[in-house]
């Protein structure tokens, strides 16, 4: 598959920053009160945020590979 170079930086970029912008988000949402309970469990609020960062780095990985991929041939 013959794809522009700027095409494939561009999926390069886009999975670097999914990944990358998710974590600050991550440490914020793993700190905040309403994660746990008062016997330290994880609650809803944790969990459903928790699968939305997971799966959106998980895409944004996705992207980087396809994006370098394309960049080597």
């Amino acid at each position: 598959m013959n794809v522009p170079a700027a095409l494939a930086w561009i999926l390069v970029f886009a999975g670097f920053w999914s990944v990358i912008a998710w974590v600050p988000f991550l440490l914020q949402v793993w700190k905040d009160p309403r994660s746990k309970d008062n016997k330290g469990n994880m609650t809803s609020y944790l969990t459903t945020r928790f699968m939305l960062i997971t799966t959106s780095m998980i895409l944004g990985i996705a992207t980087l590979v396809i994006g370098f991929r394309l960049m080597a041939g």
